[in-house]
């Protein structure tokens, strides 16, 4: 049936032969999904090869085969798997890693999974038999016979584990089942020191689990009970970077030709060797994040503080911080990224294609996090020294998370440096902050679930429901089911509003960016305005008020949207598409869409950039749309095969996911992958114009525009603004701008004018408060109020009275903006007596009940309560008073 296949050895030829051998049985090879999950909220990341699967696998989409197999890329960091802190510590932890997986729905179960498992391993991978073990569910003695029977397993090595190790579930309820797994015996030499070594009793480096085979055979219902599903399926998963490490004969994962090019690059990049043992943690952690890196900002994930970006930005940080161990205080990651493709370039060509924008964003962020690594470690100085004059001789719960927060410093480096200087950290304290966040960001997330609309009992068992949009505005359909409050209802009346599902529907849900619609639902007993249109599992929600009588399941209603919304809409989506090409083409390949919002009245467009574009580059980038509107071309939708999209070159956006059959929308220069509604000839969308630029993130930008009427709007508001203006100037529109001009340069000079005097009157003032200043044990100190002046200028005036007394001290207090400003700076011979200004304007700032601190020789605090300015003052005294040690 197959061809002969030789021994695979390098990584590349393992994955090659595992793909070709299941191709050759009957499995659709399909391309690894996105690391980013489509359409479902409750996963950060792909983190294994049945995520793209798992709507095939419930029954709510629907593919053209019934076998598959696929090298998935996946991510563990952040959420419920998290690896993060185990990479580079242990043989086998990663961050990014492979998994090689086989799948059946509802085609071939258990007896095929085994015999095609031990036929690959033993014949294709030539692994000895003797040296495999199986284990299984604790009940499935099916599974147990089959590897007797199949396999020729001998009892002894067939081991049963419990729910936790051998039971599979795809949530609290849904598709479940037994799962079986291969493993192979190193040898004693791999064996531990626990009493029994032995699978199910220690967890080390002798039994090594090669290959996990699910077998989702049940449907859990909420009270637990397993029905038997009528079609079982089979999910697999064999991790790459394991698989290689047995075939290759080495040790450890970091051992394969997956990792030693990498930890070469890193000691090329350090000038260090790499060291097997502990001291080659660091090239580890390097190695295995600058594959995550490049690999999760190809697939369009950049860095950020909330999400998937900042799950990015701790694992870039991460690398950076222990490149500082190996001396790589410069920024280096973004030159593992050329040795990232090198090894993995042919097996997924996006990360060559996007290899000039992923080195930008690393560097990009390398560079900020440089300059706040330096602010952090000055806290992180500042900590320490506040415990040693305190006495308390640790540093808080809540300072070390700020740390690791704010400035991206793990627990570790803090306890690092604590316990240099001879103190200890608030562990636990660091712990519960951190579960707080963790309980805030779940709360979130869930949120975030529930306003997608998932979840509702009231929903299920709705079917998916018809789209009639791109072909009419307007349909008769049924009501199928009406819910509010999270509960379903027989009907709804008059002020109340409800969700409504209709059997077919003319409103768009919102969906790619696109709005959802609005319109009308009339039937016999009443009329409901529909609000907005959204969609979760297939089936669309209508957010509608009933406006009149009443509305009931089972009605039949006429569903009418709001034709001239709907016609705005489409011309502000067409116009993204021509944006888009048009940027592509303008900036560059690597400008690719990193999100949009596509409105009545505008459209906005999230793009991937290496720097700003100019004002020229703007400027051509929107004649260019203009012109592909003017050339009137028309819009052409196809549907086609996926491959069949690619070849023709359309665009397929990040985080999307696609089945085999796709939709191809086509107009002029430009042809992408869309499911939104269009024009049907560019013409339709009007005067195109650019509104805004500016920047959302590192290396993302963001353009908003207008269209049709919005366009039509804009442009009349703009000459209403124009012409008022050149009333005001007394000036016809044509003279206004020299006019402006030529008040500009008038007002430049008097503003110079009236520096230069606030300059002199400065001066006068810091002469007339250093005359006054008072000694303090023998330290010449100024304590003043001062009105009329802001933060900046009250800083200038303390740093002019400072320089005046050439040693000694200011404090300052001032009303700024209704709050009280305190601020104090001191001259090096005074910081050496004992003086600490961050110390002084935390104590007088308390006094009137308010807060803030610095460092040594300047700091500055506030107070709401601008009225006992005095009384903060004489705090600041006394403080200074009793921190200051004799000359």
């Amino acid at each position: 049936m197959s061809k002969t296949l030789a021994r695979p050895r390098t990584s590349a030829e393992i994955r090659r032969a595992f793909l070709e051998f299941f191709e050759q049985r009957g499995h659709a090879r399909v391309p690894s999904s996105s690391l980013v999950p489509a359409d479902d909220p409750t996963l950060l990341f792909t983190n294994a090869g049945m995520v793209q699967f798992k709507d095939v696998f419930t029954g709510k989409r629907q593919v053209p085969y019934r076998r598959a197999t696929t090298a998935q890329k996946c991510v563990r960091a952040g959420g419920k798997h998290n690896d993060l802190e185990n990479v580079g510590k242990t043989a086998r932890h990663h961050t990014f890693f492979e998994m090689l997986g086989n799948f059946s729905f509802g085609d071939y179960f258990k007896r095929e999974a085994i015999a095609y498992a031990w036929e690959l391993v033993t014949g294709v991978f030539g692994l000895p038999k003797e040296s495999l073990w199986a284990t299984v569910y604790r009940e499935d003695d099916e599974a147990a016979r089959l590897w007797q029977e199949i396999a020729g397993l001998p009892e002894e090595r067939i081991v049963r584990l419990g729910e936790k190790d051998n039971f599979w579930a795809m949530g609290d309820t849904g598709p479940c089942g037994p799962c079986s797994e291969i493993l192979v015996d190193r040898g004693a030499r791999y064996a531990c020191d626990a009493p029994v070594c032995g699978i199910g009793r220690c967890d080390c480096d002798r039994w090594l689990e090669i290959w996990n085979l699910v077998f989702m055979q049940y449907e859990r219902s909420a009270d637990g009970t397993l029905t038997p599903l009528p079609k079982p399926s089979v999910d697999t998963g064999m991790g790459l970077e394991r698989i290689a490490s047995v075939l290759q004969g080495v040790d450890t994962n970091w051992d394969t030709d997956l990792f030693q090019p990498l930890l070469r690059r890193v000691e090329q990049l350090s000038g260090r060797s790499y060291d097997r043992g502990p001291d080659g943690f660091p090239f580890r952690v390097i190695a295995d994040h600058a594959r995550a890196c490049t690999f999760l900002i190809a697939d369009g994930v950049l860095p950020s503080n909330e999400g998937r970006g900042h799950v990015l930005r701790r694992i870039l940080r991460r690398a950076v911080r222990f490149g500082r161990r190996l001396g790589l205080d410069r920024p280096f990651l973004f030159e593992m990224v050329p040795a990232v493709v090198e090894v993995m370039g042919e097996a997924y060509p996006e990360i060559a294609a996007a290899r000039e924008f992923v080195q930008s964003v690393i560097r990009q962020e390398e560079e900020r996090f440089g300059q706040t690594l330096e602010q952090g470690m000055a806290l992180l100085d500042e900590l320490v020294a506040q415990a040693k004059r305190s006495g308390s001789g640790r540093i808080s719960g809540e300072d070390a998370f700020r740390l690791y927060d704010t400035y991206g410093f793990p627990l570790d480096l803090t306890v690092d440096a604590a316990e240099e200087a001879g103190l200890a950290v608030d562990r636990e304290g660091f712990e519960a902050v951190m579960q707080e966040q963790r309980r805030r960001a779940r709360a979130d997330w869930q949120a975030k679930i529930g306003a997608a609309g998932q979840g509702g009992e009231w929903a299920e068992g709705l079917p998916a429901t018809e789209f009639l949009g791109y072909e009419r505005l307007a349909a008769e359909a049924e009501v199928l089911a009406i819910a509010a409050g999270g509960e379903g209802r027989p009907e709804a009346r008059q002020g109340e509003r409800v969700l409504v599902v209709l059997s077919a529907t003319p409103f768009y849900a919102e969906s790619g960016g696109q709005v959802g619609d609005t319109g009308w639902l009339e039937g016999p007993a009443g009329r409901a305005r529909v609000e907005d249109t959204r969609k979760a599992a297939g089936v669309f929600l209508h957010t509608a008020t009933i406006v009149e009588g009443r509305l009931t399941v089972g009605d039949i209603v006429q569903a009418r949207v709001d034709e001239a919304r709907r016609r705005d809409i489409m011309r502000n989506h067409s116009a993204t598409h021509l944006l888009h090409r048009a940027l592509k083409d303008v900036l560059g390949e690597h400008a690719n869409q990193a999100g949009s919002l596509v409105a009545p009245d505008r459209l906005r467009f999230d793009f991937t950039a290496l720097a700003a574009p100019t004002p020229e580059q703007l400027a051509e980038v929107e004649a260019r749309v203009n012109e592909a509107v003017l050339a009137a071309h028309p819009v052409q939708v196809r549907h086609m095969r996926l491959d069949e999209a690619k070849a023709l070159g359309a665009v397929a956006l990040f985080g999307e996911k696609y089945g085999e059959i796709v939709r191809v929308v086509a107009m002029g220069p430009s042809i992408e992958l869309c499911g939104g509604t269009h024009v049907s000839n560019t013409a339709e969308v009007g005067l195109f114009l650019l509104t805004s630029e500016g920047s959302v993130g590192s290396g993302v930008r963001r353009v908003e525009a207008v269209t049709g009427r919005g366009a039509y709007d804009y442009v009349r508001r703009r000459e209403a603004l124009l012409s008022a203006a050149a009333a005001a100037a007394k000036a016809p529109v044509e003279e206004l701008a020299a006019r402006v001009q030529e008040w500009a340069a008038r007002l430049r000079e008097r503003e110079r004018e009236l520096a230069a005097l606030r300059a002199q009157a400065a001066r006068a003032e810091a002469e007339r408060l250093a005359a006054a200043a008072e000694t303090v044990h023998g330290l010449p100190v100024v304590f003043a109020e001062v009105e009329g002046t802001d933060a900046e200028a009250l800083r200038s005036l303390a740093d002019g009275v400072r320089d005046r007394l050439r040693s000694g001290g200011v404090v300052l207090a001032a009303p700024v903006e209704g709050r009280a400003l305190l601020l104090a700076t001191f001259t090096k011979d005074a910081v050496q007596r004992g003086a600490h200004a961050g110390e002084v304007v935390a104590r007088a700032a308390r006094a009137i009940g308010g807060g803030g601190g610095g460092r040594p020789d300047f700091a500055q605090a506030g107070a709401r309560d601008a009225a006992r300015l005095g009384e903060a003052l004489r705090a600041a005294r006394e403080a200074l008073e009793a921190m200051l040690r004799p000359a």
